[in-house]
């Protein structure tokens, strides 16, 4: 089977985010996405993140209405910073050994990647399907195979519309009274004014 795994901060999860989790599945022929919201995400640390129990039943209650998505606690119940390859080794204890792994991550990620804490050895327990993001254009994978040697073989790009919805937008929108519906689903929406997310 193909696994796609998809992390982010998801703070808040929207419906970008489920757009394409929903492309990547088809286009790559995936028979589930893992989301997989980050813990302490390291590369985020200059701001405040909401905490991981919002972030988490967020997406849950955003991913409820598709069985072929699927959510899990690793990064969040793993003290310290998040690290993308000790999740995928986590993740993978439970499939098959035989199953393929994709990790979803914007083109913009991917321009970061030789950051990424032992990123060569990631690109060999996982493929990298990455999507377009408004204002990004795709690094020099050629290039990039001088730092991280093999990546241009490991990488898809998958061709789909560029989504122009942000979390730092939702947020913003949140904290100053404007309306957010159409920008995550429902029940997220609805948990945001709950939980009193967001407000300034």
């Amino acid at each position: 089977m193909k696994v796609g795994i998809m992390g982010g901060t998801f703070d808040p999860v929207h419906n970008g985010h489920l757009a394409v989790a929903k492309e990547a599945r088809e286009r790559l022929g995936l028979g589930c996405v893992v989301f997989v919201p980050a813990g302490q995400p390291w590369l985020k640390s200059e701001r405040p993140v909401t905490p991981a129990a919002h972030r988490f039943e967020m997406v849950r209650r955003a991913i409820a209405p598709y069985p072929y998505f699927k959510i899990s606690s690793v990064e969040i119940d793993r003290a310290g910073p998040s690290y993308t390859i000790d999740t995928i080794k986590e993740l993978r204890a439970d499939f098959e050994a035989g199953d393929e792994f994709f990790f979803l991550l914007g083109i913009d990620s991917l321009a970061q990647l030789p950051q990424w804490y032992q990123a060569s050895e990631l690109i060999k327990l996982c493929r990298l399907a990455a999507v377009p993001r408004p204002g990004y254009s795709l690094p020099d994978l050629k290039a990039m195979d001088r730092e991280i040697p093999g990546i241009s073989r490991r990488v898809t790009v998958l061709e789909i519309p560029e989504i122009d919805i942000s979390a730092t937008g939702i947020r913003e929108r949140v904290a100053h009274g404007e309306p957010i519906s159409g920008m995550v689903p429902g029940a997220v929406e609805e948990y945001i004014r709950g939980a009193g997310l967001y407000r300034s």
